[in-house]
C-alpha cells in the first residue's frame, strides 16, 4: 500500500494529487491523469476543482476546449505539499 494511503485513505482527490506531484514537471490533460490513476474522467473533473481554487494546480486552456494542469511550483503549499509528500514515502518506505 502506498504510504500516503495508509495514513490518509483513498480518495480521488489524493490520488489525483499524488499523481500530479510524481509528474511535477510534466503538464497534463485531465484524459491523462484519468487513464494513469484509474479514475474516471468526470471524477478527475470534479476533484481537481479545489486543488485549482487553492492554487496548488495550474490550469491553462489550449485553444478552446483543451485544458492543461500542472502544479504550480510558485505557490508555497504547493511545496509543502511536496516535501511533505517527499519525506512521508521515504520514513514510511
Amino acid at each position: 500500500m502506498d504510504p500516503m494511503e495508509k495514513i490518509f485513505g483513498k480518495t480521488a482527490q489524493m490520488t489525483v494529487l499524488k499523481n500530479l506531484i510524481e509528474k511535477q514537471n510534466e503538464p497534463t490533460y485531465l484524459s491523462g491523469i484519468a487513464e494513469e490513476t484509474g479514475l474516471s474522467h468526470a471524477s478527475v473533473s470534479r476533484v481537481i476543482i479545489p486543488l485549482i481554487a487553492a492554487d496548488i494546480v495550474r490550469e491553462k486552456l489550449l485553444g478552446k476546449q483543451i485544458r492543461i494542469f500542472q502544479l504550480n511550483m510558485e505557490n508555497e503549499a504547493t511545496n509543502v505539499i511536496i516535501d511533505f509528500y517527499n519525506k512521508i514515502n521515504q520514513i514510511i518506505n
